[in-house]
């Protein structure tokens, strides 16, 4: 088996598919982004293939697929929130397509992967990745290793309650902390404040209905210097920072990398989460400084990572 050569890494989204080939130093040599059509298993299957096959090279090493979902250590999805799969030996299925080795690996952890090998967290050592998007994903390396857990569903950082009695969210629960501290609330928050300060940018922007309102859009006034789009921001910030001290005082990582569309908001977002976690965290003044810092890959973070653990599982060369 080729264990020199670049890999594939996929991420499989509930509205895009995208496919890199990756050399061992994280750098990318190609990429291909197709729609995903998520209510159907058999063509979204089809799609990752083809997405692959649009950049795989006969040198290629092996393919790694990061997924939205609950990916067991056989490279199972057991279940998948925004796309048709449920128990898909998915490593398996586009391994054997492709004609080469093949992983499955959550999507969140693989980003978190791809920032520790290739990103932001060059250099840790025990590294949090909290992944802001319409939820709240995560990834943890420990030593050195991906974090994955007794099944493989470790890192679902999103869903502990942090609010008995706060917004139901899709699992089921009321007030987990995606609900509170990501794009959703970012979005809620938004459309509350627009219709409240109808004469704010944000309410501008939105061309006078908040019912519209996006959480780029919140970003995009608060960097015009809108105050009700900051104070948004300042609240989904605080609330995010809030999360991570608790996740710091379980985890002790050395550092935190934040992740996901929502983190595109840069300081608006980090700087009250940063404040927000030296007021939470357990005796701040008596550790370490753990610093919070922006991803560096961008949407390719869990592409890049799912080909980093192939060259991390077949013996290759890990960058």
């Amino acid at each position: 088996m080729n264990t020199t050569g670049p890999a594939i890494g996929i991420d499989a989204g509930g509205t895009k598919t995208a496919a890199v080939l990756v050399e061992h130093d994280g750098t990318v040599l190609a990429r291909e982004l197709r729609n995903t059509p998520a209510q159907d298993e058999q063509a979204t299957l089809e799609t990752m293939v083809a997405t692959a096959k649009a950049v795989a090279t006969p040198e290629a090493t092996g393919v790694g697929v990061a997924a939205a979902g609950m990916v067991d250590l056989d490279g199972v999805v057991r279940y998948a929130p925004n796309l048709a799969w449920r128990d898909e030996p998915l490593a398996a299925s586009v391994g054997a397509a492709l004609g080469l080795p093949g992983l499955a690996e959550n999507d969140a952890n693989a980003a978190a992967w791809g920032e520790f090998r290739h990103g932001a967290g060059r250099g840790s050592g025990h590294m949090l990745m909290v992944s802001v998007g319409t939820g709240i994903g995560g990834g943890i390396v420990l030593g050195g290793t991906l974090y994955r857990g007794a099944n493989g569903f470790a890192s679902e950082i999103g869903h502990f309650v942090v609010e008995p009695d706060g917004p139901l969210c899709g699992c089921g629960n009321h007030g987990c902390w995606e609900q509170v501290a990501s794009g959703t609330a970012l979005t809620r928050q938004g459309r509350l404040a627009a219709e409240r300060h109808p004469d704010s940018e944000l309410a501008r922007i939105a061309g006078g209905d908040p019912a519209t309102v996006t959480g780029a859009m919140v970003t995009q006034a608060a960097r015009a210097g809108d105050a009700v789009s900051e104070g948004v921001l300042l609240d989904v910030g605080y609330r995010l920072g809030v999360g991570i001290a608790g996740l710091v005082n379980v985890l002790d990582p050395d550092l935190v990398v934040i992740g996901g569309g929502v983190s595109e908001a840069g300081e608006l977002l980090l700087e009250p989460a940063r404040d927000a976690f030296r007021r939470s965290v357990e005796a701040p003044d008596r550790r370490p400084e753990v610093p919070i810092v922006q991803a560096a890959l961008g949407a390719d973070s869990a592409a890049i990572g799912a080909a980093a653990l192939v060259f991390e599982r077949t013996g290759g060369p890990a960058g």
